[in-house]
C-alpha cells in the first residue's frame, strides 16, 4: 500500500457545504465557523463564492465574510470565481486563491451555468487574465469528473479536456470533483493516475461527496494514485441538489481521523475541528453526517 507521510486537506464547508444550505445562515454565524476552522491547523480554507449574488443567495455576503474574519498567517484562502466580474470583486477582497469552475460533461454546463463547455471556460479565461495581473493563484475544478446527472458516467477524455484547457490558463491546481457522489475507487484510481501522468505540472487534487458512503473509500484510491490533496467539509456539510439522497461532503474530521489513524500526518487537530463540527450542527439546526461527530475519537 502507498501512503505518503503528509497530506494537504483543503476546508471547503464554508463555501460548498453551506451553498447547499437551505437553513440561512448569518455573516456572523459564518465569520464564527470560519474563524474556529483557522485555529485547527487547517492550512487552505475556501471561504466563499462570488457567483452572481441571487444565483446562491446563501453566499451573498462574500465581501462581509472576508472583511470580517481572522487572517492566520500561512493559510491560503480561497474562493470561487465564476467570471471577470467575479475575479474584480475577489482581487478587491484580498482573497489568496480564485477557483475556477467547468463541469466534464456539457449537459451539466448548460442546465446549471447555463453556458456551454466553451463558454465557461472562456469566462474562467478572461478572469484568470485578471488574476494574474494581481498575483492570485489559481485553480480550476473539474465538476462532475466521475458521473454526471443528466449524462451518466462521464468518460475520462471529457475530463482530460477541461484539465487540459485548465493548464493553458496558466492554474498552479486541479481538482477532480465527485459532484453526485457516484465514484468507485476503481476510478477515481484510473483517472486520477491519467490525470497525474498527462499534467505532472499541475497539483491534483480530490473532491468528493459521500452520497453512496464511498468517499473514504475513494479517498484511499487517490492515495495509492499518488494524490495528496483532499477537500472535506466540516460536518459533513452540504448535499447536492442533482443527487437524490445526498448527504454531503466527506466530513473533514472523517478524513483526518482515518488518515492520522494510518500514520499519515495532517497537521490538524482533531479536538478543535470537532468543536467546530458541533458548532456547524448548531447553526445548521440538523443532525450533520460526520460519522466521528457521533462515535467520537478511537481510543488512544
Amino acid at each position: 500500500m502507498f501512503l505518503p507521510e503528509a497530506v494537504t486537506i483543503r476546508e471547503v464547508g464554508p463555501r460548498d457545504g453551506l451553498q447547499a444550505e437551505s437553513r440561512p445562515w448569518p455573516t456572523e454565524a459564518k465569520v464564527e465557523l470560519i474563524n474556529g476552522l483557522l485555529r485547527t491547523g487547517v492550512r487552505r480554507l475556501e471561504v466563499t463564492s462570488f457567483v452572481r449574488p441571487g444565483a446562491i443567495p446563501q453566499l451573498a455576503d462574500a465581501e462581509a465574510v472576508l472583511a470580517a474574519i481572522d487572517r492566520v498567517e500561512g493559510v491560503r484562502l480561497s474562493a470561487l470565481v465564476p467570471n471577470r466580474t467575479g475575479m474584480e470583486r475577489a482581487v478587491r477582497s484580498g482573497i489568496h486563491e480564485a477557483s475556477f469552475f467547468v463541469a466534464a460533461s456539457e449537459a451539466f454546463n448548460q442546465h446549471n451555468l447555463r453556458r456551454s463547455t466553451e463558454a465557461a471556460l472562456a469566462d474562467a479565461a478572461a478572469a484568470a487574465e485578471l488574476g494574474r495581473e494581481h498575483g492570485l493563484l489559481l485553480s480550476g475544478f473539474v465538476v462532475t469528473a466521475f458521473g454526471c446527472p443528466y449524462e451518466g458516467r462521464v468518460p475520462p477524455d471529457a475530463v482530460l479536456r477541461v484539465v487540459e484547457a485548465y493548464a493553458r490558463l496558466g492554474v498552479q491546481s486541479v481538482y477532480l470533483g465527485d459532484t453526485i457522489g457516484v465514484a468507485h475507487p476503481r476510478q477515481v484510481y484510473e483517472l486520477a493516475r491519467a490525470v497525474g501522468d498527462r499534467f505532472p505540472e499541475l497539483e491534483l487534487g480530490l473532491h468528493f461527496h459521500n452520497t453512496r458512503g464511498a468517499a473514504l473509500a475513494n479517498v484511499l484510491a487517490g492515495l495509492e494514485a499518488g494524490v495528496t490533496v483532499f477537500d472535506g467539509a466540516v460536518g459533513g456539510l452540504g448535499g447536492c441538489p442533482y443527487a437524490t439522497g445526498a448527504t454531503g461532503n466527506v466530513a473533514t474530521e472523517d478524513l483526518v481521523d482515518m488518515l492520522e489513524a494510518m500514520g499519515v500526518a495532517t497537521g490538524i487537530d482533531l479536538d478543535a475541528l470537532l468543536a467546530c463540527a458541533r458548532l456547524a450542527e448548531r447553526h445548521a439546526g440538523r443532525q450533520l453526517s460526520s460519522h466521528v461527530l457521533r462515535a467520537g475519537k478511537r481510543p488512544a
